[in-house]
């Protein structure tokens, strides 16, 4: 066996049997037996041995996570179902050998890897399946982030394009759901790794500036904390205090968002005091370890946080307190219980040990929330997300009912975000509210501890400005429902009035006509072509006007053969197939004309224009009638390119130069054009005023390359100042 995957499984058995809420520790062999046998030593294209990486996921399920038997198993086989490989494993065969929790845990995986979610893009549509099967059972949850834990921790080994994608991803998801389920050390580890790849700079300064300062740390923390020791001792506590440092990207964060430098970060680290207690003195004790603390050191009222007597939604529970430490410098102190520590290392895991394998009801609601939400059609995934990813880390307020009934919200709702955590109906109809018997409006954002009464009138409908003040991502979601909602009402109105329209002028009705009109207006939807119709902002009549201009528009050949005679379309050549007139430079004896308002040369850009009495007129499409034309006449515009020729075939072409009135000027101009280019001339004109000439010159020369070199030649003689095309 290869020694690295010995080591590996060797470390997962000492962490299994050291663990008292690890049981059946021979299943756990049996599942390394089955995935040595289907995977043995295989590789992925990085190098890494496959087993390695399923034994040290399994690891961190049992070490950070801390679930149980079919949780570590699942970590163990979750590369033998779906990696493409000449031996099959189905779920079926998993179920069989080690039962449905572990085959539900690994075919909730499947889903997720089925989606491919290493470089999935964060703003596709695979985000709501992968949120959906991760709402599911909670533990698919907790072993997928154990092993995106496991893969940012061997990130390195990975292109730099992989590492931006899997970070990203899991700064966006995988982080802010650790954060959510209480695993606060593996949010900031994976935000501390997210950091290290997507800005190693920032990284780099903030670990150099760690370490500097790692003595001075300990010697204040040793300082600060020996008096504290002394008076708990004295009072019969059983506890231990350790420090423990902010994580990198908290600080970086922080120096960011505050705009100071390391050094004025003030809570660089955190002291932690874990009391021995049992259950029923648990919050008697930490209010007395609190009391100690604050008769040593002077607290800041406005940073205390009580998670004791109300709990976070995700379990955690700690008293926080903000005290002035030796050297007038701000700690924070945070007090709790051997459980309660525990349920904040292992977060929502740690709930299977204290309430018997089962979540939080706050958790459940939390997921079925997560759910309702996703299983919405009209989700846009991209808010959602970002919804997500941002109101996850606020802290939360809790806010009461008139019957006394506590709803937890992010800090900074408002009225309105609270009558829709009561009630979607509730919040639709929401005109405000009553707070200690005052009228407070939607805006109004609530304070912890507030008693709201929600006022609703029936004939109140959600409205597009509320987005602009509500927090929570369910009070968004169903405000934006509602308001597609009267959008579709009024689009189906749009489409019925278009319909009756169309009916009255005799035109079809198709997806082509759709389509047309779509695009001559800007649009992506049909909704929102017949939601503009029925409100206005497009007139029917310019409708209309805009079909049948396009039903008069043919391709070139049918727009010639409606104006032309017969006998003149033979002389025209449409060759290309493409529906384009297609003109020889040759043009004699074929009924095209150049027109003389631009006169066009071989190689110009150029369309044609069908007269009525002239034939085919040839334009350039820079020529100063084009515009009008175009616009006025689209029926009657031909695309129009030259061939390709041989033949050598003059043109005339209109030069207008200037310059100083040097003496002999037109001699020398003459004589570049005759003898040095061997241009023919049709005509010169020069006019001189007070020492500057102006002058025009008509030539004629066989392409467009040809007048642009005689243009330079013109333009190197001296005295001439400036040379150009004239159109006529």
């Amino acid at each position: 066996m290869n020694k690295q995957i010995e080591k590996a499984w060797l470390e997962l058995m000492e962490l299994c049997k050291a663990s008292p809420s690890v049981e059946e520790v021979t299943e756990i062999e049996k599942a390394f037996q089955f995935a040595w046998e289907v995977l043995g030593e295989d590789t992925w294209p990085s190098g890494e041995i496959i087993l390695v990486h399923s034994i040290e996921v399994a690891q961190v399920v049992a070490r950070e996570v801390g679930l149980g038997a079919s949780s570590i198993i699942a970590g163990l086989l979750h590369n033998v179902s779906y990696e493409q490989r000449s031996k099959q494993v189905g779920l079926k065969e998993v179920e069989k050998r080690f039962g449905t929790q572990v085959s539900g845990i690994l075919e909730g995986m499947a889903k997720i890897n089925a989606l491919g979610t290493d470089t999935v893009d964060l703003y596709s549509e695979n985000y709501r399946k992968l949120m959906l099967a991760l709402a599911g059972d909670v533990r698919v949850i907790l072993v997928k982030i154990a092993d995106r834990l496991h893969v940012m921790r061997n990130l390195a080994m990975h292109s730099s394009a992989v590492q931006q994608k899997i970070a990203m991803e899991t700064s966006h998801l995988y982080a802010p759901l650790a954060h959510r389920l209480g695993l606060y050390y593996i949010n900031s580890e994976m935000l501390d790794l997210c950091l290290k790849y997507t800005n190693p700079e920032a990284y780099q300064y903030v670990d150099d500036r760690l370490k500097e300062s790692r003595d001075e740390r300990k010697n204040f923390v040793a300082e600060f904390v020996k008096p504290i020791e002394e008076k708990l001792k004295r009072r019969g506590f059983k506890f231990d205090m350790k420090a423990r440092t902010k994580s990198i990207n908290s600080i970086w964060k922080k120096m960011q968002n505050k705009k100071v430098s390391f050094d004025e970060v003030y809570d660089l680290f955190a002291i932690r005091v874990i009391l021995d207690s049992e259950q029923e003195l648990e919050k008697s004790d930490c209010w007395q370890v609190y009391s100690i603390v604050t008769e040593e050191y002077q607290s800041n009222p406005e940073r205390m946080r009580d998670w004791i007597t109300m709990p976070k939604s995700n379990g955690y529970e700690s008293l926080h307190a903000t005290v002035l430490g030796p050297q007038k410098k701000w700690v924070e102190i945070q007090i709790r219980t051997r459980r309660m520590d525990e349920i904040a290392e292992k977060g929502l895991a740690a709930h299977w040990k204290y309430k018997g394998g089962s979540a939080s009801s706050e958790m459940e609601n939390w997921l079925a929330n997560v759910r309702e939400i996703l299983e919405n059609p009209e989700l846009n995934v991209v808010d959602f997300i970002d919804d997500f990813s941002t109101n996850i880390y606020n802290d939360e307020i809790f806010v009461f009912t008139p019957k006394g009934d506590l709803k937890r919200l992010p800090a900074g709702s408002t009225l309105l975000d609270f009558a829709y955590e009561i009630h979607s109906e509730v919040g639709d109809h929401c005109v405000g509210g009553m707070l200690d018997g005052k009228k407070v409006t939607l805006r109004y954002k609530l304070k912890n501890g507030d008693q709201v009464a929600v006022d609703t009138s029936a004939k109140q409908t959600p409205k597009l400005d509320w987005l602009e003040f509500v927090v929570t991502t369910k009070a968004k979601t169903r405000i934006k429902v509602s308001v597609n909602e009267e959008r579709r009402i009024e689009a189906e109105n749009g489409k019925e009035i278009l319909l009756r329209k169309l009916k009255n002028w005799k035109i079809d009705y198709n997806d082509e006509l759709i389509r047309l009109l779509l695009k001559h207006y800007n649009l992506k939807l049909a909704q929102d072509l017949y939601y503009n119709i029925s409100v206005g902002k497009i007139d029917t009549l310019a409708i209309k006007e805009l079909i049948v201009e396009k039903e008069t528009e043919a391709t070139a050949r049918q727009k010639v053969e409606e104006i032309l005679p017969s006998d003149q379309m033979k002389e025209l050549d449409f060759s290309t197939g493409n529906d384009y007139l297609v003109i020889d430079n040759n043009i004699k004896n074929v009924n095209h004309k150049l027109a003389p308002c631009c006169n066009p040369i071989f190689g110009d850009a150029i369309f044609g224009f069908v007269t009525i009495n002239d034939g085919i007129k040839i334009h350039r499409r820079s020529c100063p009638n084009a515009k009008q034309m175009i616009e006025r006449y689209p029926y009657r515009v031909i695309p129009a390119k030259w061939r390709d020729s041989t033949k050598r075939t003059s043109f005339q072409a209109t030069i207008r130069v200037s310059g100083t009135d040097e003496a002999g000027i037109v001699g020398q101009i003459s004589y570049v054009l005759s003898k040095d280019i061997g241009v023919q001339m049709r005509s010169i004109n020069i006019d001189t005023v007070n020492g500057e000439f102006e002058g025009t010159l008509r030539v004629f020369v066989n392409n467009l390359d040809h007048l642009d070199f005689l243009i330079h030649k013109l333009q190197n003689i001296k005295g001439v100042i400036h040379v150009s095309r004239a159109d006529t």
